[in-house]
């Protein structure tokens, strides 16, 4: 059976490692947020975290609309050019945390691990 190693999660997604025989596969990172899934190596996640923050900021007035940010207006880009993710502003914020705290965690055991060598 095939597990997995939980890199982060938050009410919207979660991130992972997949475990194979007690191996964790640890060159893939398992984003799924969503109906999707995305499996992107540690390069991919950080331009998929800045791609968030561009589309953020794009469109910083979707936060005032009348709609309250739940229109999906929002073209987010990802690290494959041929996936892009039609977004509201509400769901942009999770995603954003969910990334940035996975990127964070990915950071802070490469940190603990040189420090261990």
């Amino acid at each position: 059976m095939t597990n997995v190693h939980i890199i982060y999660s938050n009410d919207y997604g979660i991130a992972f490692f997949w475990e194979k025989d007690n191996v964790i596969l640890s060159k893939k990172v398992q984003l799924v947020f969503r109906n999707t899934g995305l499996n992107l190596n540690h390069e991919e996640v950080v331009v998929f975290s800045k791609n968030i923050t561009s589309a953020l900021t794009k469109n910083k007035s979707c936060s005032d609309c009348k709609l309250k940010g739940e229109c999906k207006s929002i073209l987010l880009e990802t690290p494959t050019p041929q996936v892009s993710f039609a977004m509201s502003f509400k769901e942009l914020i999770p995603l954003k945390d969910l990334v940035r705290g996975t990127l964070f965690t990915l950071e802070l055991n490469e940190i603990i691990k040189s420090l261990n060598n």
